[in-house]
């Protein structure tokens, strides 16, 4: 059974940095468009970071950039999300996900598997 478990999550504060991990299990996604997606509370899932199979392009929500870096280990089965100068509207759970089609994609419903999530909290 494929799986994809996140971790990383925590309480940070404004300014901090996080480093989120995801581990797939089951099968290889190294051949796989990985990305990060968040959610908050009363709000729809939204796209965060993208990387193609080979790690060479990224993809970043405009809220992000500069401050967010999606980077991959195939050799580790390993997707990661290093969070820098983190705000507190960045509090959500994270979710990593594959896309076992496309190449690129930001849309939440093109993606096949996808992990637990894990909350990260900001504070002021």
């Amino acid at each position: 059974q494929a799986a994809l478990v996140e971790s990383g999550g925590g309480l940070a504060q404004a300014g901090d940095s996080l480093r989120l991990s995801c581990v797939g299990s089951g099968r290889t996604f190294s051949r796989n468009f990985m990305s990060w997606f968040r959610q908050a509370p009363g709000k729809e899932r939204e796209f965060v970071a993208g990387i193609s199979w080979s790690g060479d392009s990224t993809n970043y929500a405009a809220s992000v950039k500069g401050r967010f870096t999606i980077f991959r280990d195939n050799s580790k089965n390993t997707v990661y999300l290093q969070m820098n100068s983190l705000k507190p509207e960045d509090t959500a759970v994270y979710y990593c996900a594959a896309s076992g089609t496309y190449s690129y994609t930001d849309r939440a419903n093109h993606y096949d598997y996808w992990g637990q999530g894990t909350q990260v909290t900001v504070s002021s």
